[in-house]
């Protein structure tokens, strides 16, 4: 699902991606100047291998997700909180987030349930 960013209004536009086992679904509100507000939450399950005893498990997500989507380059002149991901052709891949954000999710320590007894 591709969005154009410039069509992104204060109405709240919804989406929702899946991928596999894991489900993104939220909406998208223009926020300020080149800012859109993505909110959304990632939930499902993905295969990860433990980063104690290195067998896979299921890894249980349900992550709420907010950040803004600058159309073109983020001039840091407001006092933003959040992070700010940059789209340089006025559309943004709302797969592509989905799987940028499962690598993430990835990238943290995660235990198994056996070793998270331990």
């Amino acid at each position: 699902m591709t969005v154009t960013l410039r069509k992104v209004t204060k109405t709240p536009l919804d989406f929702e991606v899946t991928l596999d086992e894991v489900n993104f679904k939220g909406y998208l509100e223009y926020h300020l100047g080149k800012l859109i507000l993505l909110h959304g939450k990632l939930s499902g399950s993905i295969e990860k291998p433990c980063d104690y005893c290195g067998e896979d498990f299921q890894l249980s997500l349900n992550e709420e997700i907010e950040f803004f989507i600058s159309d073109g380059i983020y001039e840091s002149g407001d006092d933003i909180d959040l992070d700010v991901v940059e789209s340089f052709t006025g559309n943004v891949d709302m797969q592509e987030l989905l799987v940028s954000e499962i690598e993430l999710v990835k990238s943290d320590y995660h235990a198994c349930k056996s070793c998270e007894k331990e």
